[in-house]
Formats: C-alpha cells, sequence, structure tokens
C-alpha cells in the first residue's frame, strides 16, 4: 500500500508541476476580451482554497468528528499563539513568491522558466548549511555547480533571441529573470525556515498548512489592497477570471498538499527525479503546444518546420 501511494503522489507531483507552469504561462498570455484576471487575487484565492483542504484533511484525521475537529484546530492554533505566529515569516515570502511566478511566466516561456528555477536546489542547499548546520559531500557540490552551469547556459544569448527581439523585448525577459531569482532565494529560505519549524514541533503538517494559509491570506489581501485597489474596486475581485483561471488557482493551491503528500510517502530522490521529468514534459510542450521556446540547438526538421511555417520575405515583393 506505501509503495501504491508513493509512486500515486510521485506522479500527481510530476502532473500538478507540469500542468501549473504551462497553464499558468497560457493564462497569462493568452488574449482575451476584457480584463485579465489579477495574479493577487488568484493567489488569495488559492491560499483560501488550501486551507480548506487542510481542514478537511484534518477532519478526515479526526475521525470525521466535529467536535473534534473544533477541539484540534482551538488546541493547536488558538491556544498556541507563539507557535502559529512563527509561520508568519514563511508564509509572508511564500505568499511574495507565488506573485513572483506569476510576474515570471508573464515574461518568460515555461521551458527557461522551469530551467531557471531549479538554482531554487541551490539557495535552499546554501540555507540548509547556514541554518541547519547541514554537511554536504564533494558529488553534492558538483551538482551544484553542475546546476548553475546549466542555468546559466539557458539564460546565454543565442541568435534565434537576436532574431526575436521584436517579438520579445529585453526588458520583459530582465523583468521575468529577476522574478525568477527572487523567487528562488525566497523559496530557498521560506522552505529551510519551515523545515527548521517541522523538525522543532510535532504538529501535524496539515496544521501547519492551515497556519501558513491563513497569513497567507492575510498578506495576500494586503497586496490586492496595495497593488490591485483601484482595479478591483472597478471591476470587482473576480475580474477576468474564467475556467481556465480556476485551473490555474486549483493546481497552485493543490502544490503545497503534493510537496506534503511525497515528503511523506517518498523521498527527496524521487522527488527530485519527479522535477526532473516535469522540466522534460514542460519543455516538450512549451516547444511543440505552446510554441514560445526555441532551443538554440534545433534539428533539421524543426528548423524546416519553422521556416514553412513561416517563409523569408522575397526583398524583390513590393
Amino acid at each position: 500500500m506505501s509503495t501504491n501511494l508513493k509512486y500515486l503522489s510521485l506522479g500527481i507531483l510530476v502532473f500538478q508541476t507540469t500542468s501549473l507552469v504551462l497553464t499558468m504561462r497560457y493564462s497569462r498570455t493568452l488574449k482575451e476580451e476584457g480584463p485579465r484576471y489579477l495574479s493577487s487575487t488568484a493567489v488569495v484565492v488559492a491560499e483560501l482554497l488550501k486551507i480548506m483542504a487542510c481542514i478537511l484533511l484534518v477532519y478526515k484525521d479526526s475521525k470525521c468528528s466535529l467536535r473534534a475537529l473544533n477541539r484540534i484546530l482551538h488546541d493547536e492554533i488558538l491556544n498556541k499563539p507563539m507557535e502559529t505566529l512563527k509561520l508568519a515569516i514563511p508564509s509572508g515570502i511564500y505568499t511574495l513568491q507565488n506573485n513572483l511566478l506569476y510576474v515570471a511566466l508573464s515574461n518568460l516561456d515555461a521551458a527557461t522558466y522551469q530551467v531557471t528555477y531549479q538554482l531554487k536546489i541551490l539557495t535552499t542547499a546554501l540555507f540548509s548549511v547556514s541554518m541547519l548546520s547541514k554537511k554536504l559531500g564533494v558529488y553534492q557540490w558538483l551538482s551544484l555547480v553542475i546546476l548553475m552551469t546549466g542555468v546559466a547556459f539557458v539564460q546565454w544569448p543565442s541568435d534565434s533571441q537576436e532574431l526575436d527581439s521584436k517579438e520579445l523585448s529585453a526588458g520583459s525577459q530582465f523583468v521575468g529573470l529577476m522574478a525568477v531569482l527572487t523567487a528562488c532565494f525566497s523559496s530557498g529560505f521560506a522552505g529551510v525556515y519551515f523545515e527548521k519549524i517541522l523538525k522543532e514541533t510535532k504538529q501535524s503538517v496539515w496544521i501547519r498548512n492551515i497556519q501558513l494559509g491563513f497569513f497567507g491570506s492575510i498578506f495576500g489581501l494586503m497586496g490586492v489592497y496595495i497593488y490591485d485597489g483601484e482595479l478591483v474596486s472597478k471591476n470587482g475581485f473576480f475580474q477576468g477570471y474564467n475556467r481556465l483561471t480556476w485551473i490555474v488557482v486549483i493546481l497552485q493551491a493543490l502544490g503545497g498538499l503534493v510537496i506534503a503528500a511525497v515528503i511523506k510517502y517518498a523521498d527527496n530522490i524521487l522527488k527530485g527525479f519527479a522535477t526532473s521529468l516535469s522540466i522534460i514534459l514542460s519543455t516538450l510542450i512549451s516547444y511543440f503546444w505552446l510554441q514560445d521556446f526555441v532551443p538554440t540547438r534545433i534539428t533539421p526538421w524543426a528548423k524546416g518546420r519553422r521556416q514553412t511555417a513561416a517563409p523569408p520575405r522575397d526583398p524583390r515583393l513590393p
């Protein structure tokens, strides 16, 4: 049974990660009539959905008893205010990170985002060494160096980028890159801080996620009021929401729950394998379906396909 749950959680993680990146990218670049949905409101709704899902899981663990659920929430959250306040720091950072991911995917293709975002492995390792006193071996440090080299090659300017400069400005790429890098550092620190809290206390992961979601909702609403308050008062909180938007929100809320299940039933090695598989799938779908990613080393067939789709203009024609 545990083996089935392990591979099931890993499969869901691959599906969730790949689907979230692609649907978020597609929803932010899709041109439709009317106002586009606000990423700040999407972050708030995702936090609220995560809270509801965690409450249902705690309710299930308490043998479907409302009295037991109320007692657990009261004892673990209200009666331990200092333990609850500890989650305010990572919650605020996660809220910032979720907003940055929308900015990044509005300015970068899905494949470049996926690879660059893996720098969070490096930041997580650095914060683990400094905050948790973990020791990394030679092969682990070598792997981190290879990771940094790979990300550097991904961001290296290519001929195709120069040719497409009219379609995708360098300014927007810089904004997307800065958003990803900031999200990597915030993800590394918040993840290690959250791990430290989990190891120091005996509260369940679901209770901790409820606490995270509570503060995340508050910080998210503050962001909505500060940055998009005028648009919300004009067009409403759910402006621009459609079926695709709700899919993005649900997938984002599912992310925290899936990670918790993977940590519980699998291990970090298999989690890394699932993330790598997600990168491959995102790259292929971004190239063949979204068509917003052009590899610098493409096959003659791919190059010919691109030229057939958009032949060069004859200069002799008027």
